[in-house]
């Protein structure tokens, strides 16, 4: 498939997903979603680790924490990188149904810091995957529904964001216990 016929099928990807918040209850749903996945969800996430949990908690929460330090610093970097408008800059039939934090599309942060936190909390707490997972997707598959990314974009954010957290989890793995970091 040719560079220019992919861009062709990623923009229709996403003008077909857009057109669903054309029914209110799923502008509400991913709008909120969308906002949850801003850091609030994660805020909160970290601060109930450290409630529930104590000590290991807020070790838990300083990985997630160092993580999402990283996963900000490589998105901001690639965004700078690329500069690839948003679908909605680029498409006037593509609606942006919530406002942009920033200019650029690729990658998605929202699902970059989704993945990579997801990741690192289910390494530490395997029980929440019945939370973790479903949010994470959501928040993947709000970022083209509401006209933000291209479904490449969100995928490349996953791939990123999954690198990123196997890295972090070797970096606080055995390794680490052993000198006493982790």
């Amino acid at each position: 498939m040719t560079p220019t016929r992919w861009g062709s099928r990623d923009a229709g990807w996403c003008l077909r997903a857009n057109r669903l918040c054309e029914r209110g209850a799923l502008f509400a749903t991913f709008a909120c979603v969308s906002r949850l996945g801003d850091g609030v969800f994660w805020y909160l996430l970290m601060a109930g680790l450290i409630v529930a949990d104590g000590w290991e908690g807020l070790r838990a929460s300083a990985h997630l924490a160092a993580t999402g330090v990283l996963a900000l610093t490589l998105y901001k970097g690639l965004k700078r990188w690329t500069r690839r408008p948003r679908p909605c800059a680029a498409d006037r039939r593509i609606r942006a149904w919530v406002a942009p934090l920033d200019e650029f599309s690729f990658p998605s942060g929202h699902t970059l810091h989704a993945v990579a936190f997801s990741a690192v909390a289910l390494w530490h707490y395997p029980p929440l995957a019945w939370l973790l997972l479903p949010f994470t997707a959501a928040v993947a598959a709000s970022r083209v529904i509401l006209g933000l990314h291209y479904p490449s974009d969100v995928l490349a954010a996953i791939a990123i964001g999954c690198s990123l957290a196997g890295l972090s989890i070797l970096a606080a793995g055995p390794t680490a216990a052993l000198l006493g970091l982790a």
